[in-house]
């Protein structure tokens, strides 16, 4: 199957995510574009990845064999109005974010081919978690394809539509619940006496025997939680599970369609 040519229709992290995943891959397109409305955003991104071509409207990279929307939920049903006479029957389109249905895209895009995606950040590495689903009709052939290019993220499988918000909220969004305080405890490690490298190594170790001592060992989740008996930040756990719970269920409100 011949090369395709791709389109970006926002240029922020996400696509400088995509962009990496493909070099790390060393993934060959026949071309590869950008438009934002923010000319500084753009230039950082050629800066960074001097292959892509700069794109002046979201007409143009509409035109494209793939276009990749990239772009907050409020701004797609304009954008979509803008580039509806732009796409044709061949475009497969994906949508990257929450909230915004197929079925909503596909009263204002003429198209077949429309997906959504849900990208995780870990994709900049290959190790992406990504939910996609698919628009009724589209073959499995279709399918196969577009899995097999968004597979050079990482993970990428087909769910159901309805599921693809608790995905964002579980998945994409879960490295931010830990990230910083993995951080600081590299920082409180370093009080302890340990170096930067003795830190990093012990908590990236640590971490992977955790997840499989959680979820392979076979043990229930109290019977895990029970191996150590001391649980120095067990007195604050009711808070922490309250701002969970307040937190996610109050941005699930916001992004769920």
């Amino acid at each position: 199957m011949k090369t395709k040519s791709l389109g970006f229709i926002g240029g922020g992290r996400i696509t400088g995510i995509f962009l990496q995943a493909f070099v790390n891959k060393k993934a060959i397109f026949e071309s590869i574009s950008v438009f934002d409305t923010n000319q500084e955003t753009l230039q950082a991104l050629k800066l960074k990845f001097p292959f892509i071509q700069i794109l002046t409207s979201a007409s143009e990279a509409a035109k494209k064999d793939v276009v990749f929307l990239a772009l907050h939920p409020p701004v797609i049903m304009e954008t979509l109005a803008k580039i509806k006479n732009d796409v044709n029957e061949q475009t497969i389109f994906i949508s990257l974010a929450p909230k915004i249905t197929i079925i909503k895209m596909a009263a204002v895009l003429p198209i077949n081919q429309i997906i959504r995606l849900i990208p995780s950040a870990t994709s900049v590495i290959n190790h992406g978690y990504n939910p996609a689903s698919f628009s009724s009709g589209m073959s499995e052939i279709q399918k196969w394809y577009i899995l097999e290019m968004l597979n050079l993220l990482g993970h990428t499988f087909e769910t159901a539509e309805e599921k693809l918000e608790g995905y964002a909220l579980l998945s994409a969004m879960l490295p931010t619940y830990f990230w910083f305080q993995w951080n600081e405890l590299e920082n409180i490690g370093a009080e302890f006496g340990l170096s930067n490298a003795e830190c990093r190594e012990s908590i990236y170790e640590t971490l992977n025997a955790a997840l499989n001592t959680m979820y392979r060992s076979g043990m229930r989740p109290d019977e895990v939680m029970n191996l150590i008996p001391v649980k120095p930040i067990g007195e604050n756990e009711a808070q922490i599970k309250g701002i969970y719970q307040e937190k996610l269920m109050g941005l699930w409100e916001k992004i769920k369609p």
